[in-house]
């Protein structure tokens, strides 16, 4: 039995259920001089403690080799492989079918830093300059489809580009819940091109002014004294929205591992991975410990 060195280590029966999803060696070349273990081990860490490459604790292979693996495994499809395993077994652990009928799609708008690198932008409506996380979650939360752009990118035109290279990986998918911000071409492209039924859900909407005011002044003259403030209509600071916040929650569970608490990646593909990765580490220990 491997001993954790690490609390984001992965256990014995952990590592059984990735061990076959990872590509097999070369029968050419050189021979591994490093478990994948140790390489998932360190990738691990990286995502959980939010530390640099370079600063890899010296019981861990050296960095670069980690990176290789890290790169050729985002390259090759290999972290988008075992996030799409883990979701099917955990939703059959679950009773549920393999593939996801509906789903919720939503977008995360997060800060970059100095790094650079490409697609950066100024989202507006959020007041945040960096980049989005667009993802398409199953209505357990679970990572269906992921897509990082630029912050600059409205979320009508971000569905497109999150759904439509993921058409013949969505064979059941058939019902959407989305926010306001895909009111018009976003959820009419949605419903064409894919053939799915889309339902926006919208926040209580805000009492119009004149409103606000006739209830103030109508109270003001039949009490005689000012109108208790709270007595106003308003809309509540924080609304549990039908489905939505399914898609809430599981920013929440990436946004737990503090490399992802800002968009710290030269390249949009390498976020995409870590959010791979992270939902990967969580539906894994889901698994392990049922």
């Amino acid at each position: 039995m491997a001993s954790r060195r690490y609390p984001s280590d992965l256990t014995d029966h952990e590592w059984d259920l990735l061990e076959s999803l990872l590509p097999a060696p070369r029968k050419r070349g050189r021979p591994r001089l490093r478990s994948p273990r140790e390489i998932l081990d360190a990738v691990f860490y990286v995502l959980k403690s939010g530390c640099q490459w370079r600063m890899l604790p010296r019981d861990f292979p050296p960095w670069k080799t980690v990176f290789h693996y890290f790169r050729r495994w985002r390259l090759d499809g290999t972290w988008e492989r075992m996030n799409r395993a883990m979701r099917r077994r955990l939703r059959e652990k679950l009773g549920r079918h393999s593939e996801p009928s509906a789903g919720i799609v939503d977008a995360q708008s997060v800060k970059t830093t100095g790094v650079g690198g490409e697609a950066r932008g100024f989202d507006g409506g959020k007041k945040v300059r960096g980049r989005k996380r667009h993802i398409l979650v199953d209505t357990e939360g679970l990572l269906v489809e992921v897509k990082v752009h630029s912050a600059k990118v409205p979320d009508q035109d971000g569905i497109k580009r999150l759904l439509d290279p993921a058409r013949d990986r969505l064979p059941r998918l058939s019902y959407l819940w989305v926010d306001a911000g895909y009111r018009g071409r976003g959820k009419e492209w949605a419903e064409r091109s894919l053939g799915v039924e889309v339902e926006v859900v919208n926040r209580t909407p805000k009492p119009p002014p004149e409103k606000v005011l006739k209830i103030w002044a109508r109270e003001w003259f039949k009490e005689g004294r000012r109108m208790d403030l709270g007595k106003l209509p308003r809309r509540p600071a924080f609304e549990k929205l039908p489905r939505r916040w399914v898609a809430e929650r599981t920013f929440a569970w990436i946004s737990h591992n503090r490399r992802m608490a800002k968009d710290h990646e030269r390249l949009c593909s390498t976020g995409e991975a870590f959010v791979h990765a992270a939902m990967t580490r969580l539906m894994v220990r889901r698994l392990a410990s049922g």
